[in-house]
Protein backbone atom coordinates (compact mmCIF):
# COMPACT_ATOMS: atom_id res chain seq x y z
CA UNK A 1 0.00 0.00 0.00
CA UNK A 2 1.73 3.65 -1.49
CA UNK A 3 1.52 5.97 1.70
CA UNK A 4 -0.79 8.79 -0.52
CA UNK A 5 -3.52 5.65 0.28
CA UNK A 6 -3.33 5.77 3.66
CA UNK A 7 -3.72 9.78 4.07
CA UNK A 8 -7.37 9.68 3.38
CA UNK A 9 -8.62 6.66 5.77
CA UNK A 10 -10.75 7.12 9.44
CA UNK A 11 -10.81 3.61 9.91
CA UNK A 12 -7.83 1.25 11.53
CA UNK A 13 -5.53 -0.72 8.70
CA UNK A 14 -4.80 -4.07 9.92
CA UNK A 15 -1.61 -5.89 9.01
CA UNK A 16 -1.18 -9.69 9.87
CA UNK A 17 1.91 -11.29 10.13
CA UNK A 18 2.78 -14.90 10.49
CA UNK A 19 5.89 -16.02 8.36
CA UNK A 20 8.57 -16.29 10.54
CA UNK A 21 11.41 -14.99 7.90
CA UNK A 22 11.30 -12.49 5.39
CA UNK A 23 14.33 -11.18 3.09
CA UNK A 24 14.44 -7.56 4.00
CA UNK A 25 15.66 -4.56 1.33
CA UNK A 26 19.25 -5.28 1.20
CA UNK A 27 20.10 -1.53 1.26
CA UNK A 28 18.21 -1.54 5.14
CA UNK A 29 21.57 -0.61 7.07
CA UNK A 30 19.69 -2.65 10.22
CA UNK A 31 18.83 -5.44 8.18
CA UNK A 32 22.76 -5.21 7.18
CA UNK A 33 23.76 -4.91 10.53
CA UNK A 34 21.49 -7.78 11.31
CA UNK A 35 22.97 -10.16 8.72
CA UNK A 36 26.17 -9.18 10.26
CA UNK A 37 25.39 -9.87 13.72
CA UNK A 38 25.99 -6.78 14.86
CA UNK A 39 23.42 -5.55 17.32
CA UNK A 40 24.73 -2.85 18.93
CA UNK A 41 24.25 -1.34 15.25
CA UNK A 42 20.80 -2.99 14.60
CA UNK A 43 19.75 -1.12 18.26
CA UNK A 44 21.62 2.22 16.99
CA UNK A 45 20.11 2.22 13.55
CA UNK A 46 16.49 1.27 15.18
CA UNK A 47 16.90 4.02 17.68
CA UNK A 48 17.67 6.36 14.97
CA UNK A 49 14.42 6.00 13.49
CA UNK A 50 12.39 6.51 16.54
CA UNK A 51 11.45 10.22 15.32
CA UNK A 52 9.33 8.61 12.16
CA UNK A 53 8.05 5.62 14.04
CA UNK A 54 6.43 8.89 16.24
CA UNK A 55 5.44 10.74 13.46
CA UNK A 56 3.64 8.02 11.44
CA UNK A 57 1.69 7.26 14.70
CA UNK A 58 0.55 10.72 15.34
CA UNK A 59 -0.28 10.98 11.47
CA UNK A 60 -2.80 7.82 11.73
CA UNK A 61 -3.96 9.38 15.09
CA UNK A 62 -4.93 13.03 13.49
CA UNK A 63 -6.80 11.47 10.93
CA UNK A 64 -8.47 8.76 13.06
CA UNK A 65 -7.14 6.13 11.97
CA UNK A 66 -4.37 4.00 12.95
CA UNK A 67 -2.00 0.66 11.87
CA UNK A 68 -2.84 -2.30 13.83
CA UNK A 69 -0.22 -5.02 13.53
CA UNK A 70 -0.98 -8.28 14.63
CA UNK A 71 2.28 -10.59 14.95
CA UNK A 72 1.85 -14.16 15.14
CA UNK A 73 4.93 -15.99 16.22
CA UNK A 74 5.71 -19.66 16.07
CA UNK A 75 8.52 -21.18 19.22
CA UNK A 76 11.15 -21.27 19.25
CA UNK A 77 11.86 -17.65 18.06
CA UNK A 78 13.63 -17.51 14.95
CA UNK A 79 16.23 -15.34 14.49
CA UNK A 80 14.92 -12.96 12.01
CA UNK A 81 12.16 -12.57 14.80
CA UNK A 82 14.43 -11.30 17.63
CA UNK A 83 15.68 -8.96 14.91
CA UNK A 84 12.21 -7.10 13.68
CA UNK A 85 11.16 -7.50 17.49
CA UNK A 86 13.71 -5.12 18.08
CA UNK A 87 12.07 -2.62 15.29
CA UNK A 88 8.63 -3.05 17.18
CA UNK A 89 9.04 -2.21 20.46
CA UNK A 90 10.48 1.27 18.90
CA UNK A 91 6.92 1.02 16.99
CA UNK A 92 4.72 -0.02 20.29
CA UNK A 93 6.59 3.00 22.28
CA UNK A 94 5.79 5.35 20.56
CA UNK A 95 2.17 4.56 19.49
CA UNK A 96 1.62 2.33 16.97
CA UNK A 97 -0.67 -0.67 18.54
CA UNK A 98 1.00 -4.08 18.08
CA UNK A 99 -0.88 -7.25 19.72
CA UNK A 100 1.37 -10.85 19.37
CA UNK A 101 -0.52 -14.14 19.28
CA UNK A 102 1.20 -17.53 19.76
CA UNK A 103 1.31 -19.69 16.36
CA UNK A 104 -0.27 -22.38 18.52
CA UNK A 105 -3.72 -20.24 18.69
CA UNK A 106 -3.88 -20.03 15.43
CA UNK A 107 -3.75 -23.63 14.09
CA UNK A 108 -6.95 -24.45 13.66
CA UNK A 109 -7.43 -22.01 11.15
CA UNK A 110 -4.25 -23.24 9.40
CA UNK A 111 -5.75 -26.95 8.31
CA UNK A 112 -4.97 -25.87 4.43
CA UNK A 113 -1.69 -23.93 5.07
CA UNK A 114 -0.65 -20.55 7.13
CA UNK A 115 -2.48 -17.43 7.16
CA UNK A 116 -1.29 -15.35 4.37
CA UNK A 117 0.18 -12.44 4.82
CA UNK A 118 -2.24 -9.58 4.69
CA UNK A 119 -2.68 -5.44 5.12
CA UNK A 120 -6.64 -4.62 4.91
CA UNK A 121 -7.50 -0.64 5.33
CA UNK A 122 -11.27 0.33 4.87
CA UNK A 123 -11.35 -0.21 0.77
CA UNK A 124 -8.93 -2.82 -0.14
CA UNK A 125 -7.48 -6.41 1.27
CA UNK A 126 -3.72 -6.57 0.02
CA UNK A 127 -2.49 -10.24 -0.15
CA UNK A 128 1.58 -9.43 -0.16
CA UNK A 129 3.03 -11.64 -2.21
CA UNK A 130 6.74 -12.74 -1.90
CA UNK A 131 9.22 -14.31 -3.66
CA UNK A 132 11.52 -17.53 -2.96
CA UNK A 133 13.96 -16.02 -0.49
CA UNK A 134 10.66 -14.24 0.72
CA UNK A 135 11.39 -10.66 -0.83
CA UNK A 136 8.65 -8.91 -1.07
CA UNK A 137 7.56 -8.51 -4.31
CA UNK A 138 4.17 -6.85 -4.75
CA UNK A 139 0.24 -7.54 -3.73
CA UNK A 140 -2.97 -8.87 -4.82
CA UNK A 141 -5.63 -6.11 -4.41
CA UNK A 142 -9.10 -7.53 -3.10
CA UNK A 143 -11.91 -4.52 -3.36
CA UNK A 144 -14.82 -6.45 -2.82
CA UNK A 145 -16.65 -4.50 0.30
CA UNK A 146 -17.39 -8.35 1.86
CA UNK A 147 -14.36 -10.12 1.52
CA UNK A 148 -12.69 -6.82 2.98
CA UNK A 149 -15.34 -6.93 6.13
CA UNK A 150 -15.11 -10.58 6.81
CA UNK A 151 -10.82 -9.92 6.58
CA UNK A 152 -11.32 -7.29 9.15
CA UNK A 153 -13.74 -9.19 11.11
CA UNK A 154 -11.65 -12.34 11.37
CA UNK A 155 -8.21 -10.20 12.06
CA UNK A 156 -10.31 -8.49 14.76
CA UNK A 157 -11.33 -11.56 16.16
CA UNK A 158 -7.11 -13.00 16.79
CA UNK A 159 -6.47 -9.16 17.93
CA UNK A 160 -8.61 -9.63 20.92
CA UNK A 161 -7.50 -13.03 21.61
CA UNK A 162 -3.79 -11.11 21.45
CA UNK A 163 -1.23 -10.08 23.17
CA UNK A 164 -0.42 -6.25 23.86
CA UNK A 165 3.31 -6.47 22.24
CA UNK A 166 5.41 -4.59 24.95
CA UNK A 167 4.28 -6.94 28.03
CA UNK A 168 5.08 -10.06 25.51
CA UNK A 169 8.50 -8.10 24.45
CA UNK A 170 9.71 -8.22 28.36
CA UNK A 171 8.73 -11.79 29.36
CA UNK A 172 9.45 -13.79 25.88
CA UNK A 173 11.91 -11.21 23.97
CA UNK A 174 14.03 -9.75 25.92
CA UNK A 175 15.65 -12.46 28.10
CA UNK A 176 16.78 -14.35 24.44
CA UNK A 177 18.26 -11.41 22.75
CA UNK A 178 22.12 -11.27 22.24
CA UNK A 179 23.82 -8.64 24.48
CA UNK A 180 25.22 -6.07 22.15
Amino acid sequence: MRREETEHLTRPIWKLERSQYFHEPDEDPSWQAFLARDWARVLAVFESERADARAEAEKYARQGSGLRRLRIVERPVSEYLLWETQWFKILAEEGTSIQVLDAEQVRDLERNGSLPEVVVDEHALYHVRYDEQWKACGARRIDDPDIVQQAVDEIGALWERAEPFLPYFAREIAPLLPVP
